[in-house]
């Protein structure tokens, strides 16, 4: 007879984004309801575990935060404590290890589970905790779509969507003008927001980092388009974009993936003679209310995981595979970034309705 699960911990980790609070709500209301568990949350992600920052989560607690941006337990994607590699550099960021003050917390507390929820650097650490002795559950949230083994994380559909309006927006100005107007969006090292913002808003060029593209064919799109007397261009280009053997651009500062538009535009406007402007959409694709589909695709993910917790299965992240609500194992997910496959299916269609991926 299995031990019945009494206590478990949530914590959010990585970048907010939108449907977080609706995961929190779903494991929540899920286990009290129906398992009649007690629910704490760890304030700013894994510091609060380490630092024991903890808030109680009744049911009045996590009631009317479904339509909320953010998380109400407060995130952290800087924190480093247990020397974990992160996915795209496989680099380890100096940290003390403080896994020995996690497991003191984790037990001090009497619980029998952890839900942690994010991105892929999240489900790695995530994934090390369960190793060292922690129980945990994974929920796989990231605008940026690139976690494995799950069709859709939540928090992309609302990225999507705002990119989305942000294309349609630029149209009428580009027209207006007689301009090339190129949209930046968020994605690190993979391209799903903008393919499918691209797609939606009717992008002439998308521009992924699994595709390096060739300026020159860049530029011959935007000079047909206007000798067949197209008024505009939209380019829709991912933050890690990048010309065929070169490198991704980073931002000086904080190191981060940014800045392509710019560089892509001051190209365009010389060697074409076509006027270019740019708009890198940044945090705003990260904030406000969840589409309806993120609201729902979270709670889904957010009732699973209560119920792999209760029967113990730990070690498994939630995920979606054909519509359905299923589980699989860290171990499969920790590190690997999921990136657009060549032969994905929408590349092909975009291609065939006139879309230009620069190559």
């Amino acid at each position: 007879m299995k031990k019945k699960i009494k206590r478990i911990g949530i914590l959010t980790g990585g970048g907010d984004c939108p449907g977080l609070n609706a995961v929190i709500r779903a494991v929540a209301k899920t286990a009290i309801n129906v398992y009649g568990m007690q629910v704490i949350g760890f304030q700013d992600g894994f510091s609060g575990l380490v630092m024991d920052k903890t808030i109680p989560l009744g049911y009045d607690h996590v009631s009317n935060i479904l339509t909320q941006g953010g998380t109400i337990l407060g995130t952290s994607n800087k924190d480093n404590f247990f020397g974990v590699k992160r996915n795209e550099s496989q680099r380890v960021i100096p940290g003390q290890n403080r896994l020995k003050d996690a497991l003191r917390i984790y037990r001090k507390h009497k619980l029998e589970g952890l839900i942690c929820v994010g991105g892929d650097g999240t489900l790695t650490v995530g994934y090390h905790l369960h190793q060292s002795g922690i129980p945990v559950i994974g929920v796989p949230k990231t605008i940026d779509n690139d976690v494995m083994h799950t069709d859709q994380t939540f928090g992309f559909d609302s990225a999507v969507w705002i990119a989305t309006l942000a294309v349609d927006r630029l149209h009428s100005t580009a027209a207006s003008h007689r301009r090339v107007m190129i949209v930046e969006v968020m994605g690190r090292s993979a391209g799903w927001i903008a393919l499918h913002s691209g797609m939606a808003g009717g992008g002439d060029i998308i521009l992924i980092p699994e595709i390096p593209y060739d300026l020159k064919k860049v530029y011959s799109v935007v000079q047909k388009r206007f000798q067949k007397g197209r008024r505009f261009s939209i380019i829709v280009v991912a933050e890690g974009a990048h010309r065929k053997g070169e490198t991704p651009i980073y931002m000086k500062k904080a190191h981060n993936l940014g800045g392509i538009s710019a560089q892509l535009a001051e190209n365009i406007e010389k060697d074409t003679g076509i006027e270019c402007r740019f708009t890198v959409l940044g945090h705003l694709q990260r904030g406000g209310t969840p589409t309806p589909f993120d609201r729902v695709l979270a709670t889904r993910y957010g009732h699973h995981a209560a119920h792999l917790a209760a029967a113990g299965e730990f070690g498994h992240m939630v995920s979606l595979k054909n519509s359905a609500i299923e589980s699989v194992h860290l171990s499969l997910v920790a590190g690997v970034p999921r990136r657009i496959p060549l032969d994905f299916p929408l590349l092909q269609t975009a291609r065939d309705v006139g879309t230009s991926f620069g190559d």
